[in-house]
């Protein structure tokens, strides 16, 4: 089996690798941007069918290593019900995942971040969380099939529910792995070749991890407002660039 596949040079290869270490630290650290910074170059390298079922890989790999690393801040009772929610969202995306136009997704996902990242919702875990989290993994799940990165959808509706951002970022990630896992068996099961991808696929995991155990040690020496001042700020910027995005300001 070939190293890389026909449409990846060398160059492609090391610069995928480099790039999964950077925003592997940055999901550590933040919980958000990794993801996305990677769809951004991996979308302008492989061919656009491999872009989201590529991108779920590497989000297991990066979020498994996030949550084992984090394991004892991992709050279980978010966790378990989002999966539920997120078995169901795969299920609905998988049924229409080549029918519904992504721009229209792009902005459904950006207004819902802006207003939950400055409009007047707040969350609490004592007051529905259970069943807030099975309603935000169905939706993210549904969206994630079609736009790849939904991380910062996650985090606008978990960012208020956690008073600690140990346990906010572990439980992001430790949510996360889970709905990329349900992602990349929906679509193997629709048919798409992961093998050729393998060798390139495991350098970037491999450095992932490395990137995760950086941006942990990032996360630990932050102080808590200015973690929160940071979220804000990156939710505003990925839910702005998905509008430009959707409305044709650049590709």
């Amino acid at each position: 089996m070939p190293l890389l596949p026909p449409e990846i040079t060398t160059f492609d290869a090391i610069l995928l690798i480099a790039v999964s270490t950077v925003t592997s630290a940055v999901s550590a650290a933040f919980s958000i941007g990794g993801g996305v910074a990677f769809l951004a170059v991996l979308a302008s390298i492989v061919p656009p069918a491999a872009v989201i079922p590529l991108h779920g890989v590497v989000q297991v790999g990066s979020n498994l290593a996030r949550a084992v690393i984090q394991r004892p801040h991992i709050m279980w009772k978010i966790v378990v019900p989002f999966l539920g929610g997120s078995f169901v969202g795969a299920f609905i995306g998988g049924q229409i995942v080549f029918q519904l136009p992504g721009d229209v997704l792009r902005i459904v996902l950006a207004t819902f971040i802006l207003y939950a990242t400055w409009g007047p919702m707040k969350f609490r875990i004592a007051k529905g969380g259970n069943l807030l989290s099975v309603v935000t993994g169905i939706v993210s799940s549904f969206l994630t099939m079609f736009i790849g990165a939904t991380g910062p959808f996650v985090s606008s509706v978990f960012g208020p529910m956690f008073p600690d951002r140990l346990v906010f970022v572990a439980t992001h990630g430790a949510c996360m792995l889970f709905q990329h896992t349900i992602k990349v068996v929906v679509f193997a099961f629709l048919g798409f070749a992961f093998t050729p991808w393998i060798p390139l696929l495991a350098g970037i995991l491999v450095a992932g991890v490395f990137g995760t155990m950086i941006g942990t040690r990032l996360l630990g020496r932050m102080e808590e407002a200015f973690f929160r001042k940071v979220i804000k700020f990156a939710l505003t910027i990925l839910a702005l660039n998905l509008l430009a995005i959707a409305f044709g300001l650049y590709a």
